[in-house]
């Protein structure tokens, strides 16, 4: 039986409490964006002004941090792409010993706190001599990336099944014609949501990069950094609301992508 009453009035309330409690805050930083205060968060503003967003284009200081941003988040998603699909591939279509306990291995940088995934890379990198640069940023990225696409790809293979490959066999198509006409269009929105939401964490990542960066600085880092240090204040705030729009764009379009299937986008640092 359907019933079309209302909930009651305090579930309600709790409801509207809880979503205001999570994204109030986002709202104020982007209320902060446009104060005239170049130095401290009054409430209210003093005034509103949209001079911050000109400030923060002219700031050279702001642009590297951005390319090494993007740059590091592509590459990372990139690799995550290929091995977390091909490891999906693996657990998904195999039967071996020991099958649960690699599964288990595969999405435990996931759960792992990210100043532990940190310390242990920069140790390995220390080892090994490896000198700090874009390629180590990626590296501790694509960790738990590759969890992100894994996740996405082995639900659906899961989904997928045996019985459209052995028709594909059966029917005469080898293993690249399978791949390319089976495989690959029911795989297509799952990867892509997987590749989009490890692209918007490795984006705005900030625990394993500051293990594995160096010198150098991603945009997360440059906020940091001048939270520490104020200068312009409300700059940051407008680098924040670029950072918002990087992450939850593609965070949106890895939701409509999966709302109608079992996978699974993974968790976030």
């Amino acid at each position: 039986m359907h019933s079309d009453a209302r909930p009651p009035l305090g579930l309600t309330l709790a409801a509207i409490g809880g979503l205001l409690f999570l994204h109030l805050p986002i709202v104020l930083i982007f209320l902060y964006a446009f104060t005239t205060e170049d130095r401290s968060y009054q409430f209210p503003p003093p005034d509103l002004t949209t001079k911050w967003f000109g400030v923060a284009w002219n700031r050279a200081d702001i642009w590297p941090p951005l390319y090494l941003s993007l740059r590091v988040a592509a590459i990372s998603s990139g690799l995550a792409l290929v091995l977390g699909t091909l490891c999906a591939a693996a657990m998904a279509r195999a039967r071996f010993f020991g099958r649960d306990t690699v599964s288990l291995l595969v999405v435990l940088p996931i759960a792992l706190p990210g100043i532990i995934t940190g310390m242990s890379l920069r140790s390995a990198f220390a080892i090994a001599d490896i000198p700090f640069s874009t390629w180590t940023i990626v590296l501790g990225h694509a960790t738990f990336c590759i969890v992100i696409v894994y996740n996405n790809a082995v639900a659906r293979f899961r989904r997928l099944g045996s019985s459209m490959l052995e028709a594909s066999a059966d029917l005469g198509a080898n293993s690249f014609q399978t791949f390319r006409h089976v495989i690959l269009p029911n795989l297509g929105s799952a990867l892509l949501a997987g590749g989009m939401l490890a692209f918007a964490l490795s984006f705005d990542e900030v625990i394993v990069t500051t293990f594995t960066a160096g010198q150098q600085s991603t945009l997360p880092i440059w906020m940091l950094n001048e939270l520490v240090r104020p200068r312009q204040r409300p700059v940051t705030n407008v680098v924040a609301i670029v950072v918002f729009m990087a992450t939850f764009l593609p965070i949106l379009a890895a939701y409509y992508l999966t709302r109608g299937g079992e996978e699974t986008a993974g968790g976030g640092k």
